[in-house]
């Protein structure tokens, strides 16, 4: 059996649609809560995926939020590992600060589902599974720069840098593939407050996850099987 090591930020932020996924593929998945003292005694090197997950925080807020600095040392130990690693939103922002790209506010709040705009390069990865039709889950307010040596995958109407990706290794979505439209009410909920300020309607949110729940919740699994099918 695999192990995959999940780093969660919040509760309902968590692995979604690919759990099953990854169940179906043997694997032992252990969630570790970002902000627990378990965090500063795991192993980032031993299990055979680690994928961080979103959160409202941002990547350069260590000084606020202390327990981004060990995150950050367990992404850098698993990359310059060359270890199977997965970034969702925010765990793709703090991979690629690990790498040396800048991770700053846009100026303004992307929330809702689209479609995304593939780049050259991801025609030739597993992003290339996703077409003009479906809409993926956006919910963030910083972006980040690609790094150095990765490759550019994919970008939004509102954000120039939606994906990246270094070797077969390591990838990095702004987006979130993972999410179960049929759990969007917990990020409703648990996302009221920023929705209220930014006077986005979440009955508009809802529509949107019934329009394009059924076809991201079929492709999703598909593309990560297809990334981790890649060789190591």
């Amino acid at each position: 059996m695999k192990n995959a090591l999940v780093i969660r930020h919040l509760n309902f932020e968590d692995l979604g649609t690919l759990e099953q996924l990854l169940l179906h593929r043997s694997y032992n998945i252990h969630i570790v809560d970002a902000t627990s003292e378990e965090l500063h005694t795991i192993d980032p090197i031993t299990p055979d995926l680690m994928v961080i997950l979103g959160g409202p925080i941002g990547a350069y807020d260590e000084k606020k939020y202390p327990f981004i600095e060990g995150e950050i040392s367990l992404i850098s130990t698993r990359l310059q590992n060359n270890k199977k690693t997965l970034g969702i939103c925010l765990g793709a922002q703090l991979i690629a600060r690990v790498l040396g790209a800048s991770v700053y506010p846009m100026g303004h709040l992307e929330i809702g589902f689209s479609p995304l705009q593939l780049s050259d390069d991801a025609r030739h990865s597993c992003l290339d599974l996703l077409n003009d039709d479906i809409g993926v889950l956006h919910w963030h307010g910083d972006q980040f720069d690609i790094p150095k040596g990765a490759d550019h995958l994919a970008s939004s109407e509102f954000c120039a840098n939606q994906a990246f990706s270094v070797g077969n290794n390591i990838l990095a979505l702004q987006f979130h593939l993972e999410v179960d439209p049929d759990r969007i009410e917990q990020w409703l909920v648990g996302h009221a407050a920023e929705l209220n300020m930014a006077s986005i309607d979440p009955r508009d949110l809802r529509r949107q996850a019934y329009l394009h729940g059924k076809s991201l919740k079929a492709i999703a699994p598909k593309i990560i099987s297809s990334w981790l099918d890649l060789p190591l």
